[in-house]
């Protein structure tokens, strides 16, 4: 080539080239600006920036179909910005430290301004990924002991029918029971359960359960638990558990509850401590944001409940859910069940 040729040559072919980048440039930001261009994708991504999930905790967070999270998760790693790790027969997403590619500048201001949004939903979001970090660490299966290594046979729900085997054969009513999965815990060791809850389409999916698993001593009546359909004093147990935060008169029901027990008999109530978590009334119907704590002793008091005890059943660091236990006993009658404790008239909030 001719040296006086050379300077328009390389001008030429250097524009040619940069023309080319310009356009495939263009072209990945074009792609990246239509991925980000969805509400839920954006949710997605923002969730994956604080936590490796599975589509499965996912769906509960986001409450979207699964076919649909999974549909979302597919385009997020067709991209780049998304990766797949597989643990314990579950597939994990967490974004891909080096994802988004030519349109990386702009990725980088948007990861850099999603932690910082104050929009209702996002909060939203954060409260129930703390809710899933809680339930994940009170799974021995899927996370095993402190130092991370899997030890076959620990199990929560072993450990729960264990201790049902130090009872003695009961009537148990489960209020408010819903598809009817405690209620089939607790047909392991009761005598009869009888579950009760207001929705006919309900009970018709626990009946369905109960008959598929062989559970035959479960009667399952349609009623609510602030009129419960059930004899005074007729059975040892009345289990609430999550079904006071859904009824308009918490204290009414606790009163039925007591109403229904024979002399000595226990109520066992499980609630969300008071929390400000708005969410819950439009998405899962609550009319109550949970209770403090000395207003469920109160009312269990008030009811007629002797040794009453309100105490802290689950929680985690952050997270607005605190899971609260509840007991009391009725006056009279030989208490069935644990004994050695002393009963106190007002009983104790841990």
């Amino acid at each position: 080539m001719d040296r006086s040729q050379s300077g328009p040559y390389l001008t030429r072919e250097l524009h040619r080239y940069i023309n080319a980048c310009r356009f495939t440039y263009v072209k990945d930001l074009s792609a990246f600006c239509r991925l980000l261009g969805d509400d839920v994708r954006l949710r997605l991504i923002r969730l994956l920036g604080k936590e490796q999930l599975n589509v499965k905790e996912l769906t509960a967070i986001l409450g979207i179909a699964q076919s649909g999270v999974s549909r979302h998760l597919g385009l997020l790693r067709k991209s780049g910005l998304v990766e797949e790790r597989r643990e314990g027969g579950f597939a994990y997403y967490s974004l891909r430290p080096d994802g988004a590619g030519h349109a990386r500048p702009m990725w980088e201001a948007l990861e850099a301004s999603l932690p910082m949004a104050e929009d209702p939903e996002l909060k939203a979001d954060d409260a129930r990924l703390l809710e899933v970090l809680r339930m994940r660490k009170e799974d021995f299966q899927a996370h095993g002991s402190s130092a991370g290594q899997l030890v076959p046979g620990r199990s929560w729900a072993a450990w729960s029918r264990a201790l049902g085997h130090l009872l003695p054969p009961l009537v148990v009513v489960d209020a408010g029971c819903g598809e009817g999965y405690l209620s089939l815990e607790a047909a392991r060791w009761a005598e009869q359960v009888i579950a009760i809850d207001s929705s006919r389409d309900v009970l018709k999916r626990a009946r369905q359960l109960a008959r598929k698993r062989g559970v035959t001593n479960i009667t399952w009546r349609e009623g609510r638990i602030e009129e419960l359909p059930l004899e005074d004093a007729s059975v040892d147990v009345v289990l609430l558990s999550q079904a006071l935060h859904h009824v308009p008169k918490p204290d009414l029901a606790l009163c039925e509850a007591v109403r229904a027990l024979k002399p000595g008999g226990t109520v066992l109530v499980l609630e969300l401590r008071a929390h400000g978590q708005d969410w819950v009334r439009e998405r899962l119907g609550d009319r109550w944001l949970g209770f403090r704590d000395e207003s469920l002793e109160d009312w269990l008091f008030r009811a007629g409940l002797e040794d009453v005890r309100v105490e802290v059943g689950a929680r985690l660091k952050g997270d607005p859910f605190t899971v609260l236990v509840a007991s009391g006993h009725k006056a009279g009658g030989a208490r069935r069940g644990r004994t050695g404790a002393a009963p106190s008239a007002r009983g104790s909030v841990r």
